[in-house]
């Protein structure tokens, strides 16, 4: 936390600058600073790393080391000056009147959280962590094929890393999503909600069963919020009635499509594929119809590429209820049984967890370039789901350093092999770099 000082406007390098021409103006500092430092960093601890070799020359072997580490500390400087740069900007939403004992009293001062940069941070580590392991399992991929010890084992492992990785972040962004909405952006909550069609007031009552506020066979005053729910789907009142109903049916979950858990599922993918193709149909035309000349084959792909992520994210969908389904009705109440107890425990946790982790698997759908992309674009969220989302302002250093790392070890890995960091984001930091006459 920063105490600002009171009366005293906020002095800043782009005061001088029009409004208007600010954002555009950080943006050109920052990116500048993030390209050009490196470089210039780079130049000169060269310069440096072959004058000591001309006073103290070392054998051949330690120049990739000395490049190497010449690079990797040349990013981690002006990546750690860039975030600070970039966290220097006040912002209304990190800044909060608290109070503060002085001598006429308690008093409010603005105090400013960090955590605006957590997104960029996340993002750099989890790159940094991927093209780390990605090199380690390489390099063991090497050997054992040279050696013929490459086995089935090594190949399914290598197969399912990246479906594993989005199941996992999946299931995290979704359990926030029921049980800490707080932690999500907003925009993500609303997606999620839009896609899911879920009724809030579902939402609310599952929550209040993870807490405490819903209990079976205990009389909490919470009964009517399913028992309205129960009157707008048709279904009896006291459905919604957690002294009466234990557990809950399973047609409170379904909103109105019947009793089959089964008939609801596949409801569920129908109106999901529906909603999904609406979405990604037009996104794919729009992008081959920007050629002047659409060749069959270019309309044929978009037709096959919206298909295949309409029946991923369906899929996803109808994976996370019949999870939730089959907790409640065929497999929680065979292991757990079906006292109040139980019911409790399965509805504030158990069946929400089950939908989370099984929908991710949808994935596996999808193409193997799509998972390796869609994992990576998750994971940095998914990690922030476990963070708190705003903390104290003397504490920045520490998030600095682990965006300066991450960034540095994705530059220096690019430095050394272009095509060393996976996805669309190896492609275009290779291509910056590697455009001047190389990094």
């Amino acid at each position: 936390m920063q105490k600002l000082p009171l009366g005293k406007p906020y002095q800043s390098l782009d005061t001088a600058i029009p409004i208007v021409l600010r954002p555009l103006f950080r943006a050109y500092i920052l990116g500048y600073a993030s390209s050009a430092g490196p470089r210039l960093l780079t130049l000169f601890l060269v310069h440096l790393n072959r004058h000591r070799k001309n006073i103290d020359p070392r054998p051949d072997g330690e120049g990739y080391f000395w490049t190497s580490l010449t690079r990797y500390l040349s990013t981690f400087i002006s990546a750690y000056f860039s975030l600070k740069l970039l966290q220097s900007r006040p912002s209304k939403t990190f800044t909060e009147d608290l109070p503060c004992e002085t001598k006429n009293g308690i008093e409010l001062r603005p105090t400013r959280f960090a955590g605006r940069t957590l997104d960029l941070t996340l993002f750099a580590f989890t790159r940094a962590v991927d093209c780390i392991v990605g090199e380690l399992w390489a390099r063991r991929k090497s050997r054992r094929q040279f050696s013929g010890r490459w086995s089935r084992v090594d190949r399914t492992i290598s197969s399912l890393t990246d479906p594993a990785l989005f199941a996992t972040s999946c299931a995290l962004i979704m359990w926030a999503f029921i049980y800490t909405p707080a932690r999500l952006p907003s925009a993500y909550n609303k997606w999620i909600k839009s896609a899911a069609q879920v009724d809030s007031r579902l939402l609310k009552a599952l929550r209040y069963c993870r807490y405490g506020e819903i209990k079976y066979g205990v009389e909490t005053g919470q009964a009517h919020l399913l028992g309205d729910m129960c009157k707008d789907y048709g279904l009896p009142e006291e459905y919604g009635d957690p002294t009466k109903s234990i557990p809950f049916p399973c047609e409170l979950v379904h909103m109105g499509a019947g009793p089959s858990c089964e008939f609801h599922a596949v409801s569920r993918f129908y109106k999901s594929f529906i909603w999904s193709a609406s979405m990604y149909l037009p996104l794919n035309l729009a992008l081959i119809f920007r050629n002047p000349k659409v060749s069959k084959k270019a309309l044929t792909h978009a037709l096959k590429s919206s298909a295949r992520s309409s029946a991923f994210l369906s899929t996803f969908i109808t994976l996370f209820y019949y999870g939730i389904c089959l907790t409640r009705t065929k497999f929680g109440p065979h292991i757990l049984g079906t006292s109040p107890h139980a019911c409790q425990a399965i509805d504030s946790g158990y069946c929400i967890g089950t939908g989370c982790w099984m929908c991710g698997w949808s994935v596996l759908i999808e193409t193997a370039k799509r998972r390796e992309e869609m994992g990576l674009f998750v994971a940095p969220r998914a990690l922030a789901t476990l963070l708190p989302r705003r903390y104290r302002w003397k504490d920045q250093w520490i998030e600095r350093a682990i965006f300066a790392w991450g960034t540095a070890v994705v530059f220096t890995c690019v430095g050394e092999n272009r095509n060393g960091i996976r996805g669309v984001l190896g492609k275009v930091v290779g291509g910056v770099l590697h455009s001047g006459g190389g990094f």
